[in-house]
């Protein structure tokens, strides 16, 4: 066999490969508006979609809510919260879904579908995504500030707690530790928050972050990519559809089936993909 040949077997085997790790399940149809985030919620087993629904994305407007969604992909309820401006990242407490809207945080009662409090955050202009630890207390990124906000769940208290950033969103509390995305690489917060890159070299608008197990992650780009990533710094591309001109925003996961959820921002629909690694 010469090279070419070579060349050309090794690149079908990768495209193959890549493939059989993602694969598509189903879309919702076109009736959501500009979704950004998507969170799957276990108890209830249904999917949170946050919908900006308008054509400058950090718009203070009121047009943006939230969408149910069954794991089936029918769009149940496509205005079961009203009234936010331009929702993005979402996490969950107890029975609470906690939303990122511009400049505060938005705190749902998950059983009466409605908004319970808005914690204003004094200076903010972009927040973006958003998590919280076992206790409540919530870290929020301001893409446009470029800060990591933390709120104390009791008190209610907003500290910044990480500043000088690049180009943050992704956010993410897991086994003790707080996670971030900034300008195309992953980090992690150590001691005395000193910051330690993980990974890099994903293109810089990194999105949305999930965690897979101990030692990797699945990161989007809004762009169009969807990589899966080491925590010693090993990446692979599961989906680039960048051509198609289709937006990968911040994503959910079903951990126990391996299902991954992503929305599709300005194509107005999600698309659920089955994982196997």
């Amino acid at each position: 066999m010469n090279k070419l040949s070579l060349l050309i077997c090794s690149l079908a085997f990768f495209n193959v490969t890549r493939a059989q790790q993602l694969q598509k399940i189903w879309s919702t149809d076109t009736t959501l508006k500009v979704p950004e985030s998507v969170l799957f919620d276990q108890k209830y087993q249904r999917l949170f979609v946050s919908n900006i629904d308008g054509k400058n994305p950090w718009e203070k407007d009121s047009k943006g809510g939230i969408s149910l969604v069954t794991l089936s992909g029918k769009v149940l309820n496509p205005n079961w919260i009203t009234g936010l401006h331009a929702p993005k990242g979402m996490t969950k407490f107890q029975d609470f879904l906690i939303v990122a809207d511009v400049d505060s945080v938005v705190i749902i009662d998950i059983l009466r579908g409605s908004i319970v409090k808005k914690i204003y955050v004094e200076g903010a202009q972009g927040l973006n995504d958003i998590t919280s630890d076992k206790r409540g207390n919530m870290y929020v990124v301001d893409s446009k500030t470029k800060k990591i906000h933390y709120i104390d769940a009791t008190k209610l208290e907003v500290k910044v707690h990480l500043s000088d950033l690049s180009a943050p969103n992704g956010i993410l509390y897991a086994d003790k530790t707080l996670y971030y995305l900034d300008a195309g690489a992953l980090y992690k917060l150590g001691k005395d928050k000193e910051r330690i890159k993980l990974a890099e070299g994903m293109e810089g608008n990194t999105d949305g972050l999930i965690q897979v197990d101990e030692t990797s992650f699945i990161i989007s780009c809004w762009a169009g990519a969807v990589w899966y990533v080491k925590t010693n710094g090993e990446k692979k591309l599961l989906l680039d559809t960048r051509e198609q001109g289709s937006n990968t925003a911040d994503l959910g996961y079903d951990e126990q089936k391996k299902v991954l959820y992503v929305p599709t921002f300005w194509k107005n629909h999600v698309t659920a993909y089955q994982l196997s690694l």
